[in-house]
């Protein structure tokens, strides 16, 4: 299979090609207006000349009357080298000829290009006077104009050969020089791996026509460099989350096994292991419901809901761990939108949870719905001591604890709750940001109606 040709050779090659075929067009247009330009010139020549020949053969009518004008016309063409004449009877017959073996010219007036060994003439026929009276015929030598000609093509050709190499050598130069760039990006490409995400194109340096391509191409590694950090963070964070729970297993099996036990104790260590074999199966699940909504399969349905309806349900449910903490809940508003019924009960539980966890005895947990322009807006506001606002953005972050030292035995205590409810609210098309400020913490959701 033929290797195919780079850019930069591409672009030589149709700069070489431009460039003959625009001095060939060039050439060929000078040949034809030079060669038109003698032909006008000879026109002229050959009319001024036959005008001469008419006066020194006027009154000539038959071959007896020709003979006392051929001293003056023989004398008249010693001083025109490049002239010969001829003249025919009007019964076609040769009357005269000062340079036999010239080929004959066509009887018909008008401008005619003649060639005889090697030499090239242009003639021109007249009759001396009116009809019947004898036909004179002018041949013009014009061999140096034909050598000029030639000469001219020749040097065309060569012109577009040279030019065209030239044009390829230049436009390979040229183009070499303006597809840097692009091999820059492609040097910076090639030189991308999971250990040098940091390298960026020089955006200054770049031509206009480039500038955007290498806006994107760094908004791209920025991406890449910001995504596999998460990544790193994120397999780092998911081992330590189960390091605990199977050393955990791993120890009360071993101690376990450390000598004969009753039925009741292989049980109690057996209820042991499972809890926390559950609470790392919910782990894996939740691992799995983000990386569907991290690939875009997490699809919601769509169904009618009445927002009050779904946050009194949900209220009702921790109601009674509410007031074992010691802790006040309230909602009010009501607004009507179209959703999954289990995952925003999902999303909402996981704001509850959160609430409760980080409210203190005495403290309120408000949820409060409007109805907007643009959608429904759902706020859940808990008492407390407030967080520091470089913290806000990563409270959404997996894994990512605001107290690292708390740590209970569930799932939704391992830092995915706020995770997985951010891709519940972005599945449904909608936002949701942090705020806290005079002694409460709030999240607030914002919706779409359809």
């Amino acid at each position: 299979m033929m290797r195919r040709l780079s850019l930069g050779n591409r672009l030589a090659l149709l700069f070489a090609a431009c460039t003959a075929v625009v001095s060939l067009l060039a050439g060929v247009l000078f040949s034809r207006a030079s060669e038109s330009h003698f032909i006008e010139l000879d026109q002229q020549l050959l009319s001024g000349r036959l005008s001469l020949m008419r006066q020194l053969l006027e009154g000539v009518h038959d071959r007896t009357s020709l003979n006392t004008r051929l001293p003056a016309l023989q004398a008249e063409l010693s001083h025109q080298a490049d002239l010969a004449v001829r003249i025919r009877g009007n019964d076609g017959r040769l009357w005269f000829d000062s340079q036999p073996g010239l080929p004959d010219s066509p009887m018909t007036p008008g401008l005619n290009t003649l060639t005889s060994d090697g030499a090239d003439y242009r003639s021109l026929s007249e009759a001396l006077g009116g009809e019947g009276t004898p036909n004179l015929t002018l041949f013009l030598d014009i061999t140096h104009h034909q050598h000029f000609l030639q000469r001219m093509q020749r040097l065309i050709w060569l012109t577009v050969g040279l030019s065209a190499l030239a044009t390829a050598l230049l436009g390979a130069w040229a183009a070499r020089s303006g597809l840097r760039p692009l091999r820059q990006m492609g040097e910076v490409a090639a030189g991308v791996s999971a250990r040098s995400l940091t390298t960026r194109l020089p955006v200054a340096q770049m031509p206009v026509e480039l500038a955007d391509l290498a806006n994107t191409v760094n908004a791209m590694l920025e991406r890449l460099d910001d995504a596999f950090q998460r990544l790193s963070a994120f397999s780092s964070d998911i081992a330590h989350e189960l390091r605990t729970p199977l050393s955990n297993l791993l120890t009360h099996t071993q101690v376990t096994l450390t000598r004969p036990r009753s039925l009741e104790e292989y049980r109690e260590a057996l209820h042991g292991n499972l809890e926390e074999l559950q609470w790392m199966a919910q782990l894996v699940n939740d691992m799995l419901y983000l990386a569907k909504a991290d690939n875009g399969l997490l699809m919601p349905s769509r169904q009618p809901l009445a927002l009050e309806d779904e946050v009194g349900a949900l209220l009702e449910y921790y109601a009674p761990l509410a007031e074992d903490a010691q802790v006040r809940l309230s909602h009010a508003g009501q607004a009507q939108l179209e959703g999954d019924r289990h995952m925003l009960r999902r999303a909402l539980s996981n704001l509850l949870d959160n609430a409760l966890r980080f409210t203190p005895a005495g403290g309120e947990i408000r949820l409060k719905i409007e109805r907007q322009d643009s959608g429904v807006r759902l706020e859940v506001a808990n008492s407390g001591e407030p967080i520091d606002p470089a913290l806000i953005p990563r409270l959404f972050d997996r894994f990512y604890r605001a107290d690292p030292a708390r740590h209970e035995g569930n799932s939704e205590h391992a830092g995915l709750g706020l995770a997985i409810t951010q891709s519940i609210i972005k599945a449904h098309g909608g936002t949701i940001h942090g705020e806290s400020a005079q002694g409460w913490t709030r999240f607030v959701i914002e919706l779409p109606t359809a």
